[in-house]
Order: structure tokens, then sequence, then C-alpha cells
């Protein structure tokens, strides 16, 4: 299971990517031809700040994974095993209770704007609103991949404090 998930970040990292690629040609190429040729890309302003949602999304999942949210452990890092199990385990539970939350708003959205269009583009408006519902069903595996672990005896110590240490130490 971790090797897949592994696998999905992979491929979640290309396609944040080629957001982030084609968001940049989009705002480039409207500013050179505002500024040079009176012109513009009509699309250009909706489709980007789409990329946007969907690429902070999307690296928001890639950041779970990889236990790179901000957080503070210093209470957790002084507790026995048997503390940062529990502490563990009462985090990812409400962390699974509020990705609930928004997964369900997320599919309640994407169904009441799966008819509706966007001005620029004339793209459904779900579309916006279905990276909610890709987030929430990623980061219940990740989460329940996680959980799993420690409550199965799979992780150790280290792996209940679920905040990997900054790179500038």
């Amino acid at each position: 299971m971790a090797r897949a998930l592994d696998l999905y970040c992979s491929f979640l990292k290309v396609v944040i990517a080629a957001c982030l690629a084609v968001m940049v040609v989009l705002v480039f190429g409207n500013v050179v031809l505002r500024y040079g040729f009176n012109s513009g890309i009509a699309i250009s302003e909706e489709l980007s700040r789409w990329l946007l949602v969907w690429l902070t999304f999307l690296g928001a999942i890639v950041a779970l994974r990889e236990h790179a949210h901000l957080g503070v452990d210093s209470l957790v890092r002084m507790l026995p095993a048997s503390g940062k199990r529990i502490c563990f385990v009462v985090n990812y539970c409400l962390m699974l209770f509020a990705d609930w939350l928004l997964l369900s708003g997320s599919w309640r959205q994407t169904i009441i704007n799966i008819d509706d269009r966007a001005p620029a583009t004339g793209l459904s408006l779900g579309i916006f609103y279905a990276v909610g519902v890709i987030f929430g069903a990623s980061a219940a595996v990740i989460l329940l991949y996680d959980l799993f672990r420690v409550l199965a005896g799979q992780a150790s110590e280290a792996d209940m404090v679920a905040i990997r240490e900054s790179e500038e130490h």
C-alpha cells in the first residue's frame, strides 16, 4: 500500500508541475499580448485561477502523505509511546472527521454546479469543485492507512509524531 501511495503522489507531482507550467504560459502570454499587442487570451485569468486551486489541493495531498504540513509536536515528543499512540489516534480521528466534512461538502457542490458553466471557458463549474472530492478521497485513504499502521503496531514511535522535521536544522 505504501508503494501505491508513493506512486500516486509521484503522479500528482507531475500533474502539479503541469498545472504550474500551463499557468506560467497563460499568464505570461496574456501579459505579453496585453502590453505588446493590446490583446489578450480571454480564458487566461479563469483557467489560471482554476489551475491554482487544483495545484493547491493536489499539493496538499502530497504534503499529507509526506507529513509536511505545519504542526507543533513539542508536547507529543515528550510523551511515552502509549501517549504518542493515543494522541495519534485522536488526532487522526479528528482529521478523518474534518476530511469527511470537506468531502461531503465538495461532493454536494460538485453535483449542484455540474450543469452550470464558467463565463470565460464554458467549462462545467463541477470541475472546479471536483478537486475537493479528489482531495477528500485521497486524504481519507492516506489517513486510514497511517491510522491502521499505528493501530496494528506496524509504526515506530517516530512515526507516531506525524510531523517531519524541517531541513533547516
